[in-house]
C-alpha cells in the first residue's frame, strides 16, 4: 500500500495524531494547516485522498473542496464539528465524498478511507489459474510456474476460454461459438490446430499436459489422474 493521502487541518494535535496512524498503516502523508497551503501541497503532490476539515483559517474547507472537485476526481473526506443534516448537504454539495463528525474514531476513519479508496481504484483484472498454469488478463501473459509463454491472440483466446471454465468438458461448437464468434462446421480442423499450437506452448519444457481431448465432444482442462 503506498497510496497518498494529503491533511488539510488547523487543529496541529488531530493532524500529528492522523499522521502517526496513517504512515502506520502504510500511507504516505503529506499535511497542509490552511487551505492555501493545502491546494498548494496538492498541486505538487497529487494525494489518492483529502481528509479535509471544515473550520480552517483564511478560506473555509467547503472552497477548499469546490476547488480540489474542480481540478480532480480524488475523494475528500471532510471533518467537522457541525453535525447537522443541513451541514452535511453542503459538505456533500461542494464535492465531499464522506463526512466525519469530530470527535471521531480512528478506526472508523481508517474503515472510511479504504472504502473510498477502494471506490475509486480500477478493478484489477483477475488472473486465471490452474495447476501451475495462470494467466494475467491484465497484461495478457501466460506462465508455466516461472516460464513465460507467449501466446497469439487466438491462443490467448482459447487458453482464457479453458481457464475460466477448468474441468468442464467444451464442445467443439461452444469452442468455435466463443473464440471465433461463428460455427466453423464439423469438418474444420482449425481447432485441432490451435490446440496442437497451444500444447506445444504449455509442454515445451516436459510439462504435464493440461488440455484433453474428449473424443467426439471436445476438449477439457484437467490434470492427469
Amino acid at each position: 500500500m503506498n497510496e497518498r493521502i494529503l491533511i488539510i487541518e488547523d487543529d496541529e494535535a488531530i493532524v500529528k495524531v492522523l499522521e502517526r496512524t496513517l504512515k502506520y498503516e502504510g500511507y504516505q502523508v503529506d499535511s497542509a494547516y490552511d487551505g492555501e497551503s493545502g491546494l498548494e501541497t496538492a498541486r505538487e503532490n497529487k494525494p489518492d485522498l483529502v481528509i479535509l476539515d471544515w473550520m480552517l483559517p483564511g478560506m473555509d474547507g467547503l472552497e477548499v473542496c469546490e476547488r480540489l472537485r474542480s481540478r480532480g476526481s480524488q475523494p475528500i473526506l471532510m471533518l467537522t464539528a457541525k453535525d447537522t443534516t443541513e451541514n452535511r448537504v453542503q459538505g456533500l454539495d461542494a464535492g465531499a465524498d464522506d463526512y466525519m463528525v469530530k470527535p471521531f474514531e480512528l478506526d472508523e476513519l481508517l474503515a472510511r478511507i479504504r472504502a473510498l479508496l477502494r471506490r475509486t481504484q480500477p478493478e484489477r483484472a483477475p488472473v486465471l489459474s490452474f495447476a501451475d498454469l495462470s494467466l494475467d488478463t491484465s497484461t495478457r501473459q501466460a506462465m508455466r510456474k516461472t516460464r513465460v509463454i507467449n501466446l497469439t491472440a487466438k491462443e490467448y483466446d482459447l487458453l482464457e476460454l479453458f481457464l475460466r471454465h477448468p474441468r468442464q468438458v467444451l464442445t467443439r461448437e461452444v469452442i468455435f461459438d466463443r473464440v471465433w464468434g461463428y460455427d466453423f462446421g464439423g469438418e474444420s480442423n482449425v481447432l485441432d490446430v490451435y490446440i496442437r499450437y497451444l500444447r506445444q506452448k504449455l509442454e515445451l519444457e516436459g510439462e504435464s499436459r493440461l488440455i484433453h481431448t474428449v473424443r467426439g465432444v471436445g476438449y477439457v482442462l484437467r490434470e492427469l489422474p
